[in-house]
C-alpha cells in the first residue's frame, strides 16, 4: 500500500507540523468538515488539530506507527493544510520538506515521479 501512496508509510508531517487552520472549517460552522471534538482553539480565527499544537507533537487523527504503516482517521475531512503539503510537487518532483522528514526517522528519499507522457 504505501507503494502506491508514500504517505501511508510516513506520517512524519502529522509528528511535525502544527496543523492549523480558519476555524470555519471545523464541522461546527455552517460549511465545516473537520471534525471539531478533534481540534482545538488557537485564536480568534484559528484552530489546531488537537495533539499537533504540543511537544512532542502528533495529530490525533493519525493511526499507526510513523515510518512504519500509518493513515489518517479523517482523510475525507482533513483540514486545507493536510490537503495542501503535498509529497510530489505540481513538476512530479519530491517536495524537499516531505524528504527532510522522512530522512528524520530513516526513510529513503523519495523518487521523482515517472514523466507524464
Amino acid at each position: 500500500m504505501s507503494d502506491l501512496n508514500p504517505c501511508m508509510g510516513c506520517g512524519m508531517c502529522c509528528v511535525h507540523f502544527r496543523i492549523s487552520f480558519y476555524w470555519a472549517e471545523a464541522d461546527d460552522a455552517p460549511g465545516g468538515f473537520v471534525p471539531a471534538h478533534l481540534t482545538e482553539k488557537l485564536n480568534h480565527h484559528l484552530r489546531c488539530m488537537k495533539g499537533s499544537n504540543e511537544v512532542p507533537r502528533r495529530c490525533t487523527a493519525l493511526a499507526g506507527e510513523p515510518g512504519e504503516h500509518v493513515h489518517c482517521t479523517i482523510y475525507e475531512n482533513r483540514p486545507t493544510p493536510c490537503r495542501e503539503f503535498p509529497a510530489f510537487l505540481e513538476d512530479g518532483v519530491p517536495n524537499p520538506k516531505c524528504d527532510e522528514l522522512r530522512a528524520q526517522i530513516g526513510l529513503p528519499p523519495l523518487e521523482p515521479l515517472p514523466a507524464a507522457g
